[in-house]
């Protein structure tokens, strides 16, 4: 019954997300304010990183078949693989396919070496990552709508846009929440002056540079 609460709760503020800066979530009868931060990536970044994601995925799954389970996530223009492979070669040759790839920044090859993953693991993960990303929405400050979170196995993988403030503090969310067994982070640091102008520019999708922020 809980577990299935959660999951309608997050499939609504996902939703709500999409349509407003500021949503108001009913949690057991009581009203509870949301607010949903803007992606601090540009329009062009973000559509970037779905056409890296969405070739990469392509390619990857021609390439090796049954041979691998791998999951591409681009954030920023910076790739983070995930799953497994069936040897250090196709980890190798999965790697290097993507560095080479336009637009990419920098690869994270965290593939394993060994079967792939059944389907009750990577639904575990799932729910995994929906209750990770439920407790950031709920966290005041903390801009959920400018990371990804990708568990594979327990282990979980956080890639966005944050100050230091924000990226510790997502750290520790994570690292505290029941099932995860390791967290990694590759986020991309920015100054708390350029967190203020892009808080400033409202979303920062209706920029008109496809430059990404300025890192410290």
């Amino acid at each position: 019954m809980q577990t299935s609460l959660l999951l309608k709760l997050v499939i609504a503020v996902i939703t709500v997300s999409q349509l407003s800066s500021c949503a108001v979530v009913a949690v057991g009868g009581v009203a509870a304010t949301v607010t949903v931060l803007a992606d601090r990536r540009t329009a062009g970044v973000q559509a970037i990183d779905k056409g890296i994601e969405w070739e990469a995925n392509s390619a990857l799954s021609k390439r090796f078949g049954d041979n691998a389970h791998i999951t591409v996530t681009s954030f920023n223009q910076k790739v983070l693989l995930t799953g497994e492979v069936k040897d250090a070669d196709i980890k190798g040759e999965a790697g290097a396919y993507v560095k080479a790839m336009k637009n990419v920044r920098s690869v994270f090859n965290e593939l394993r070496i060994g079967p792939n993953s059944s389907y009750t693991s990577r639904a575990n993960d799932a729910y995994l990552e929906s209750k990770i990303k439920t407790q950031m929405i709920f966290t005041e400050k903390l801009p959920s709508n400018s990371m990804a979170i990708v568990a594979e196995g327990s282990s979980v993988y956080l890639l966005g846009i944050l100050t230091q403030d924000e990226a510790d503090l997502a750290k520790k969310i994570t690292s505290n929440t029941n099932g995860v067994k390791d967290v990694y982070v590759y986020f991309d640091i920015i100054s708390d002056a350029e967190k203020t102008r892009l808080e400033k520019e409202g979303k920062a999708t209706q920029s008109q540079s496809d430059s990404p922020p300025k890192y410290q």
